[in-house]
C-alpha cells in the first residue's frame, strides 16, 4: 500500500510539474507584456471561473483579430504574442499564439497544436496562391481545463464564418471546439488531414521546413526569403 501511494504521489508530483511548463513565459509568448496585460486585464476577477475566463478569452481573440491565412511569415519577431496582439488580423497559427498567452497570463495552461487542414469552400484564391487547397501548418490551441486538456481554435472570426454561411465555432469549456466540418447547408466546409501534434512553445524551424516543403513554389532558395504577402 505504501508503495502504491508513493507512485500515485509521484505521478501527480510529476503531472503538475509537467503542467506548469505550459504557464512559462517565451520569448513568443511574452504574457507580461502590456498588449497582453491589456488583453486579459478584466477578465482576472477571482469571481470568474476558470473556465468563464477561457470562454470569454476565446471568443475575443476569436472575433477581435480578423483571420488573415494570406500572410506568411517565417521570421521569428512576427510570432510574438505582444506584437501579434498589436495587429487588427492575423492567421491561424498568431491568433493561437494570442489566445494561448493570455490563458498563461491568466494561470491557465495552454500550448499550440499543429496540423495540415483541407478547405472545400471558397478556395479559389487558395488554390491560385498556393497551389492547393491545402493549409500547413495549421494552428490551434490545446487548453487544460477540470483536469484535462481540451481542443479549441480560434481562427475564423463570426464575421467571416457569417460570409461563408458557417456556424462561428463556440467553445463551452468542457468539450473539444476545433473543427467546422460542414457549412449551415451540409456542404463540406473544412478536414484536419494530418496531425503534428502540441508543443510547448512556438517552433518556428518546424514550421519553416514544413511551409518550404509543402510550398517550395512560393519560396526562394536563399535563406533570407521569410515573408510573403499573397
Amino acid at each position: 500500500m505504501y508503495k502504491l501511494i508513493k507512485t500515485c504521489t509521484f505521478a501527480y508530483i510529476l503531472n503538475i510539474e509537467l503542467l506548469m511548463t505550459y504557464l512559462n513565459k517565451t520569448y513568443y509568448l511574452d504574457f507580461d507584456s502590456t498588449p497582453i496585460q491589456n488583453l486579459v486585464e478584466d477578465v482576472k476577477s477571482e469571481s470568474i471561473s476558470s473556465q468563464e475566463k477561457a470562454i470569454k478569452l476565446y471568443k475575443r481573440v476569436r472575433d477581435d483579430w480578423l483571420y488573415d491565412p494570406y500572410h506568411i511569415s517565417l521570421s521569428k519577431e512576427s510570432y510574438k504574442a505582444s506584437l501579434i496582439a498589436q495587429k487588427p488580423s492575423g492567421n491561424c497559427i498568431e491568433k493561437s499564439v494570442v489566445l494561448i498567452a493570455g490563458l498563461r497570463a491568466l494561470g491557465i495552461p495552454a500550448r499550440l497544436h499543429l496540423g495540415k487542414v483541407k478547405n472545400h469552400i471558397a478556395v479559389e484564391r487558395l488554390t491560385e496562391k498556393f497551389g492547393t487547397n491545402e493549409l500547413t501548418p495549421h494552428g490551434m490551441v490545446n487548453v487544460h481545463l477540470n483536469g484535462k486538456w481540451l481542443k479549441m481554435s480560434p481562427a475564423f472570426n463570426a464575421s467571416l464564418c457569417k460570409k461563408f454561411n458557417v456556424e462561428p465555432l463556440e467553445f463551452d469549456g468542457e468539450n473539444d471546439s476545433f473543427l467546422q466540418q460542414y457549412n449551415s447547408d451540409g456542404d463540406k466546409f473544412m478536414e484536419y488531414i494530418e496531425d503534428y501534434g502540441f508543443f510547448e512553445d512556438v517552433p518556428l524551424d518546424f514550421m519553416k521546413e514544413n511551409v518550404k516543403s509543402h510550398y517550395p513554389h512560393i519560396f526562394d532558395t536563399a535563406e533570407h526569403i521569410t515573408e510573403f504577402k499573397l
